[in-house]
């Protein structure tokens, strides 16, 4: 079976609630890293969180990157996406929904994330974001193109 890396990331300012997602897909980790650099693709977000833009990061990311029948392997510093595959049962059971009964925030975005997940041959891998140079190898940084490139795009928007 064919497999394609995704490393997924990004960075928001909470005061204004815009963030900036970026993805790469690496079919090939024997070109270097900066040849990967060109296929980096970044987007604003309005209205968002962290949690939030994690997750539409992904999504976006699965919808663009158009790569059917094969392996995702999905590379991410995201706690809260991963833990969202340990949660699966008990969101679905309250219909996304609080103890106290009030529609969660983002259960439309978990939802999407079920829907992904069913309909894609997915695999998590959680990388440590933010690593000294000295401790990083390959898909570290790979991870870095997109953390680097969201940062960025976010700090330029800041000073727009």
């Amino acid at each position: 079976m064919n497999k394609v890396d995704l490393f997924v990331d990004g960075s928001v300012n909470v005061k204004s609630g815009i963030g900036f997602g970026a993805w790469l897909v690496v079919e090939d980790q024997r070109l270097s890293v900066e040849a990967h650099r060109k296929n980096v693709k970044v987007k604003r977000f309005e209205d968002t969180s962290s949690t939030r833009l994690e997750l539409q990061i992904l999504l976006w990311a699965l919808d663009e990157a158009k790569v059917p029948n094969v392996k995702i392997v999905v590379h991410t510093d995201s706690q809260n996406t991963l833990g969202l595959l340990d949660r699966r049962n008990r969101l679905e059971q309250s219909d996304f929904r609080s103890k106290a009964g009030r529609p969660l925030n983002n259960r439309d975005l978990y939802r999407q994330f079920y829907d992904a997940i069913d309909s894609l041959d997915l695999e998590f891998v959680k990388l440590k974001g933010h690593k000294q140079s000295s401790q990083k190898g390959k898909l570290d940084d790979l991870f870095t193109l997109v953390d680097r490139a969201a940062r960025e795009a976010q700090r330029k928007d800041a000073t727009d």
